[in-house]
């Protein structure tokens, strides 16, 4: 921890020869710094859970407990790893100054000490304690505040998203909340799914704030379509079907659009896939492409599901909702066929947490 603006900083001094404690407090304390001795690691210890000096002198030699264990200690501590220390001692072995700066120590002072090498010794390693404590300070904020600009980005390409939900929504009678409903859906499906070793690396925690949201704009592409045909209320020619179909291509290049000046974000990316494939068909059958299995894009696969289900528990202007019972009858022959025989099974242990105007 960086020390108080206004407070000097302190230095902990562990010897265990008290001749040396009175010589390099006195010299710690004309270089303008707090002087703590203590002539033990057990005292050490207990000075540092009290307070954190911001730099410590460090004897090796000493009964029970060395310096060189109790600065392993330290370094293998987050709260004082970044504590510099600099040993000080009578052994000038290269192989003692190697082990050292090996365990993480700054610095070495060899006994018998010089005040004008303590205090410059001092001085410069307390310089650079500080100078790396403000870049950590520093680069928090600035971790902070990027962050900060991420979400607010995020959230505005969200509402992006959310407005265009709700220019969909306005196009339908009895249709308000609608969409809302089906990203909370896809949201509880997808959170199933996670718990799956089939779809557990694939499902994360960013997938599953993206589909929320993504899932809402599956049929944006409606927009292009004629009201005529949208909403017919007898059987649609084959003429008017494949004008239907094409709203999937018409709703991914829409989206793809928005998705190119976005810094091409992974939410919008998802919305454009989801548009694309979400009437693609697990055995192969569906459009556009005639994707067949895995081939289609995961996030495609759990709409379809859902936007299924809901669906089948809905008017339509062609036909009235079907009960619950009859709609999962309808989905059980389609596993295999339409849907994803492995996502169908967690659908059918959940489906009564749906939520369903």
């Amino acid at each position: 921890m960086p020390a108080n603006k206004n407070q000097k900083p302190n230095i902990l001094i562990v010897d265990d020869v008290s001749a040396n404690l009175v010589i390099l407090s006195e010299m710690v304390k004309s270089a303008g710094y707090i002087p703590r001795p203590v002539i033990s690691v057990k005292q050490a210890l207990a000075a540092i859970n009290q307070k954190i000096p911001q730099l410590i002198l460090l004897d090796i030699t000493m009964p029970e407990i060395d310096g060189f264990e109790l600065c392993s200690m330290l370094k293998a501590d987050a709260k004082t790893r970044d504590i510099p220390i600099i040993f000080i001692s009578a052994l000038n072995s290269v192989e003692d100054k190697v082990k050292g700066f090996k365990l993480g120590a700054v610095d070495y002072i060899a006994k018998p000490f010089e005040k004008e090498e303590v205090t410059l010794r001092l001085n410069t390693h307390l310089k650079i304690f500080k100078m790396q404590q403000e870049l950590e300070t520093y680069n928090k904020k600035l971790h902070k505040m990027v962050n900060s600009q991420i979400q607010k980005v995020a959230n505005e390409q969200k509402n992006i998203l959310y407005a265009l939900a709700a220019i969909l929504e306005t196009r339908y009678n009895n249709y308000e909340g609608h969409l809302n409903m089906i990203g909370d859906n896809c949201r509880l499906f997808s959170m199933s799914l996670q718990f799956s070793p089939k779809f557990d690396k694939e499902i994360t925690g960013s997938f599953i704030d993206n589909i929320e949201v993504a899932s809402q704009l599956n049929d944006i592409g409606m927009l292009s379509i004629r009201d005529e045909i949208v909403f017919k209320e007898g059987s649609l020619s084959e003429e008017e079907w494949e004008i239907i179909k094409t709203h999937s291509e018409k709703g991914a290049e829409f989206l793809e659009k928005i998705y190119k000046y976005s810094g091409n974000n992974e939410l919008i990316g998802m919305a454009a896939d989801i548009a694309r494939y979400h009437h693609e068909n697990w055995d192969g059958t569906g459009y556009p492409y005639g994707l067949k299995g895995e081939e289609i894009p995961l996030a495609a696969r759990v709409v379809a599901i859902v936007d299924v289900y809901d669906a089948l528990n809905h008017d339509r202007c062609y036909r009235k909702a079907y009960s619950n019972e009859e709609s999962l009858e309808i989905m059980q022959a389609e596993t295999g066929k339409r849907f994803d025989p492995d996502m169908m099974e967690i659908f059918n242990k959940i489906q009564k947490q749906m939520h369903y105007n």
